[in-house]
C-alpha cells in the first residue's frame, strides 16, 4: 500500500482535453453524459499549470473554478490556475514552493501528429525540455536520491501508444514492447518517457508512467477526428479521410482513462509502467460511418446524403497502420476496467458536442481567448 500524500497535486496541461477531464473527475464532476461513475474520493488541492497554447482552453474548467476556485472564499479554495509554460524553470520552481507540491500528473504535451510534421520544434521544446524541467524541479524540491528515497511523493507521466510504432494485422502493444516511434510527435513522447524512467533509475525519483490509446469524449480540440467529423456533419462540410481509411485505432472514453491514471497514482509501486486501452479497435472509415449514422439521427439528416461528403485525401507521412494495446497488467494488478461501452460513449460524445456548440464555436472563432483574457484575474493566482 502506498503512503503518498496526494494533497497538493500539480496537473500540467489541465486546460487540454484529457487534463481538464481529469480535473473534473477528481472533483467528482463527471462529464460522462450525465452518467455518475466518478469515484475518485479526492480531498486535496489541484494546481493546474497550462500556458494556454491553441489547444488549452481555460473555459473548459469555468464550472470547476466557480465551485472550487476563484468562486469560493480563499480558505475553502481547492482549485488554482497558473498560466505558466512548463519550460519556464523559475516559475515551475515557484509553483512547487508556493503550493508545496507533493504529486505531479503530467499531461502537458504537444500532441497533434500533423502539426508535428509541419513544425517539430514546438514538440521537442514542450515534450522533451518541458518534461525535463518538471522532473529536475521535482527531484530538487523533494530532495530525493537513490540514498534518500521517498514514498510520499510521486511524478506520474502520461504518454501514448504511438511510441511503440505500428502493428500489423495481429498482435498488441505490451509494457515491454520496444519503442519504435515514426513521427516527430511520437519521437518526442518516446524521449520524454525515457527521461522519466532515467530519473527513476539514476536519481531515485518516484515515478509511474502510463501509455494510453486514442481518447474520445467532451472538451476535445475540434481539429481531432471525432469532434471534427461531428462538427462537419452538422455544418454540411466535407469529411476528409486519410489514405484508404483503413488505419486502425483503439478507442477509450476519456473518463475511463483518467480513472486508470488515478488508480495507478494511488496503487502502483514507483518505477512501474502501465498500458491503458479500450480493447475497442475500429478502422477509421468504419468509425466515420458509425459517427455519420448516429450524428445524422440526432440532427434529422439522411445518413446516405451525409456519406457523399466523405473525401479521401493524401495520406500523411509515416502514418502508422494499426495501434492496439494489451491492458492485462492494469486489469489484473490494479483491478481497473473500462466502464463506458463504446456505443454509450460515442453517442454521449456526439450529444455533448451538439449540445455545447457555443464551446466549439468559441474555439473556431478564437472567442475563447477573449473569455480567458476577460476572466484571467479570477482564474489566475
Amino acid at each position: 500500500m502506498t503512503k503518498r500524500k496526494l494533497t497538493n497535486i500539480l496537473v500540467t496541461g489541465g486546460c487540454g482535453f484529457i487534463g481538464c477531464n481529469f480535473i473534473h473527475y477528481l472533483f467528482g464532476e463527471s462529464t460522462a453524459g450525465g452518467a455518475s461513475f466518478t469515484d475518485s474520493n479526492f480531498q486535496g488541492r489541484i494546481i493546474n499549470v497550462d500556458c494556454l497554447t491553441y489547444a488549452g482552453n481555460a473555459e473548459s474548467l469555468k464550472d470547476i473554478d466557480a465551485k472550487y476556485g476563484a468562486g469560493v472564499e480563499e480558505s475553502k479554495r481547492r482549485y488554482f490556475f497558473e498560466k505558466v509554460d512548463i519550460c519556464n524553470r523559475q516559475e515551475i520552481e515557484r509553483i512547487f514552493k508556493q503550493y508545496d507540491i507533493d504529486t505531479v500528473v503530467h499531461f502537458a504535451a504537444e500532441s497533434h501528429v500533423d502539426r508535428s510534421i509541419l513544425g517539430p520544434e514546438a514538440f521537442i521544446k514542450t515534450n522533451v525540455i518541458g518534461t525535463f524541467t518538471l522532473l529536475d524541479t521535482a527531484r530538487n524540491y523533494w530532495k530525493v536520491s537513490l540514498d534518500t528515497p521517498r514514498e510520499d511523493v510521486l511524478f506520474h507521466h502520461i504518454s501514448t501508444d504511438e511510441v511503440y510504432g505500428s502493428l500489423g494485422e495481429t498482435g498488441y502493444f505490451v509494457e515491454t514492447t520496444p519503442y519504435d516511434p515514426r513521427s516527430p510527435y511520437s519521437s518526442s513522447k518516446a524521449s520524454s518517457d525515457h527521461l522519466v524512467m532515467a530519473y527513476y533509475h539514476t536519481y531515485g525519483l518516484p515515478v509511474t508512467l502510463s501509455n494510453c490509446t486514442n481518447n474520445y469524449g467532451p472538451y476535445q480540440f475540434p481539429e481531432k477526428l471525432l469532434p471534427l467529423m461531428i462538427s462537419n456533419i452538422k455544418d454540411e462540410k466535407s469529411l476528409p479521410v486519410y489514405g484508404d481509411g483503413k488505419n486502425i485505432r483503439d478507442w477509450i472514453y476519456v473518463e475511463d482513462h483518467n480513472r486508470g491514471v488515478w488508480q495507478i497514482i494511488n496503487q502502483s509501486p514507483a518505477g512501474e509502467k502501465w498500458n491503458l486501452g479500450g480493447e475497442n479497435e475500429w478502422e477509421n472509415i468504419k468509425l466515420l460511418n458509425t459517427v455519420i449514422d448516429l450524428t445524422s439521427k440526432e440532427l434529422g439528416k439522411n445518413p446516405e446524403t451525409v456519406r457523399k461528403s466523405i473525401t479521401y485525401v493524401k495520406d500523411r507521412p509515416g502514418h502508422d497502420r494499426r495501434y492496439a494495446i494489451d491492458c492485462t497488467k492494469a486489469k489484473k494488478q490494479l483491478g481497473w476496467e473500462r466502464k463506458m461501452t463504446f456505443e454509450e460513449g460515442l453517442l454521449s460524445t456526439i450529444k455533448w458536442y451538439l449540445k455545447n456548440n457555443e464551446w466549439v464555436e468559441h474555439i473556431k472563432t478564437g472567442a475563447y481567448k477573449d473569455w480567458i483574457q476577460k476572466n484571467y484575474k479570477e482564474l489566475g493566482r
